[in-house]
């Protein structure tokens, strides 16, 4: 069992995200019609607002609303199409829920009108990659800023998957992630790492992450975890949809919270809400 950490991260208007008392879940909504998961599920805005209330009501602490599919191999969307998916659901929800926003982007415009919107957290998939400006957007509205990480753009990530050991590959890529994040002037304390499973990775390398992912507690941030229905889940599981791969979350959801993760990303809010429930108090009956 691995002790986890607490940590206060900093938001904007003054709140405070505290991690590792116990394991938030955040909750995937995809505006999308192609995601691999869940594409077209929530392409509308009424849908999308009812999905992340509900979302809420199922135990989700964070909502995570992208507005482009980040899945391996998938088409890029332009910053004023993703905007016109994402804006109007984070402003009805941030009138309509306590539950914290994120806005799953890579595009420093698009976060920029989240946080206005009332988004209070930035997910970057490409560890401040794709755009150099993002960085600043982030230190400039005081937001959590998540940086996952990978290598290249999605069409060229399995080419790069080429690791001599991958925790240690992994954990030095993030610390320069977050010395890009801090040169920009994120504050540290803002920042939270994601090892991106099935981002650049092979089935092997995602497995190798998980059950060494309390190594990533060297790096002194919080840890967040995305397992969910990935397709590395695949290699133990067999071929089949992603929709058939909760069990398999679930497992990977549990090892996650019992290897020190602060929060955990995932579809299906309500089952996997119970699952960390239930580690939760393992971890606590563990306690000395």
């Amino acid at each position: 069992m691995f002790k986890r950490k607490v940590y206060e991260v900093p938001l904007p208007t003054g709140r405070v995200m505290r991690l590792g008392e116990r394991t938030l879940v955040m909750a995937i909504l995809n505006i999308t019609p192609d995601s691999f998961s869940d594409g077209g599920l929530h392409s509308d805005a009424d849908r999308a607002v009812e999905a992340g209330l509900r979302m809420a009501e199922e135990g989700a602490d964070i909502l995570d609303i992208g507005g482009e599919s980040t899945r391996p191999g998938a088409d890029s969307v332009g910053a004023d199409e993703e905007m016109r998916r994402v804006l109007p659901v984070i402003e009805r929800l941030a009138g309509q829920t306590t539950a914290l926003l994120s806005i799953d982007t890579y595009k420093a415009v698009v976060a920029r009108a989240a946080v206005a919107r009332g988004a209070s957290i930035i997910n970057d998939i490409s560890g401040l990659q794709y755009d150099p400006d993002l960085a600043a957007a982030a230190a400039e509205t005081g937001t959590a800023l998540i940086l996952m990480h990978t290598r290249g753009r999605s069409r060229e990530m399995y080419d790069r998957a080429v690791y001599q050991d991958v925790v240690a590959d992994v954990s030095r890529e993030l610390q320069e992630a977050v010395d890009r994040a801090t040169r920009a002037g994120v504050r540290r304390e803002s920042v939270v790492l994601d090892p991106g499973f099935g981002f650049a990775k092979r089935p092997e390398h995602s497995y190798q992450l998980l059950a060494r992912l309390s190594e990533l507690a060297a790096l002194d941030r919080p840890v967040l975890s995305g397992p969910s229905r990935k397709s590395f889940l695949k290699q133990a599981l067999g071929e089949r949809p992603p929709a058939e791969r909760e069990w398999g979350t679930a497992a990977a959801v549990t090892a996650s919270v019992l290897m020190g993760a602060h929060i955990v990303r995932v579809h299906d809010v309500k089952t996997m809400t119970d699952v960390v429930r239930v580690t939760d108090q393992i971890r606590s009956a563990a306690r000395p």
